[in-house]
């Protein structure tokens, strides 16, 4: 039988860890239900434990570190990733677990943008941030998906042994969809039925100040996967300053004979020659960019080989 790993990172769920843990207990017997506590201080862990969840713990705050270590230390052929605070509803997990354990689908998005989130969730600058970070990463990535930072998905063995966690805090949900695009991952969509937190239980979520960090995590992250695209526009956004400062002080010198602006056209010159460099960044990371993207197919390769080896030896 394959396995499947229920992967719980919780921070303060005390209200609501227990019902989690039992209502996909529910849905997926066989699972094993992992519990990784961040530094809760209302005995999150001990009442997730005797619900009958494996409890563990990661001390370095952020649901980024927390997802960092899971994929370390488990190993299953499916993992499933839902939040602590009973927004996600168990109740769509088999049939995100059936999509990567049968159907090859390597990220299962729960989608809760195209079903109740909006009616649902009561803070409208998160339904407007939302849509920006979805509609952002699809133009930039060339993707189609519909829910870029929700926190119920599946993935495959393949893809979390292969996916270098970089970020710390909530834009890890992010830096998961862009990887999955940018590496060709099968990526499939499943509308869920979002509802919002209970009464009492607190969003650990900064509207303004991890939404900012969301934006920030695209932009580093579009300039890491696709260097030429951005240096090209920096080098674009260069030469039409330079052209900016250069074309009076040139069409005056074609009128006069006279250069009366050298200041200018000494910043004008420095700028364009920026320019030139940002293009040739560009052109360079672009080299390395596609040696990354065929040593990271050389190690998808591996991965598989050594899955296979273990397999025949369970």
């Amino acid at each position: 039988m394959k396995k499947i790993a229920v992967l719980i990172p919780c921070y303060n769920e005390s209200r609501t860890i227990a019902k989690v843990v039992n209502d996909y207990k529910s849905i997926l017997p066989e699972a094993d239900i992992y519990v990784y506590d961040n530094n809760s201080t209302d005995n999150t862990d001990k009442i997730a434990k005797q619900a009958g969840a494996i409890v563990r713990y990661e001390t370095r705050q952020g649901k980024g570190n927390v997802i960092r270590t899971m994929f370390r230390e488990i190993d299953a052929d499916c993992y499933l990733i839902t939040d602590g605070d009973d927004t996600y509803p168990a109740e769509h997990a088999r049939e995100m677990a059936e999509a990567v354990l049968n159907k090859n689908v390597d990220m299962v998005i729960g989608d809760r943008l195209s079903s109740t989130y909006f009616t649902e969730n009561k803070r409208p600058f998160h339904n407007t941030g939302n849509v920006m970070v979805k509609n952002l990463v699809n133009r930039f990535f060339k993707g189609n998906v519909t829910d870029i930072m929700t926190g119920y998905r599946a993935l495959s063995h393949t893809f979390v042994k292969s996916f270098p966690v970089l970020s710390k805090g909530f834009e890890i949900e992010t830096e998961m969809t862009i990887h999955a695009l940018d590496k060709n991952f099968v990526i499939k969509s499943i509308p869920i039925n979002y509802r919002d937190r209970p009464e009492g239980s607190v969003s650990k979520l900064n509207t303004f100040k991890d939404g900012i960090k969301v934006i920030l995590t695209i932009f580093k992250l579009y300039k890491d996967y696709k260097p030429f695209y951005f240096f090209s526009l920096v080098s674009l956004i260069l030469l039409i300053i330079a052209a900016a400062g250069f074309l009076p002080v040139f069409i005056k010198f074609l009128r006069t004979g006279l250069v009366t602006k050298m200041p200018t056209l000494i910043v004008s010159g420095f700028t364009m020659l920026c320019a030139i460099l940002s293009f040739m960044c560009g052109l360079i990371l672009d080299t390395v960019s596609k040696k990354a993207q065929q040593d990271f197919e050389l190690k998808l390769n591996i991965i598989s080989m050594l899955k296979q080896i273990k397999d025949k030896v369970i």
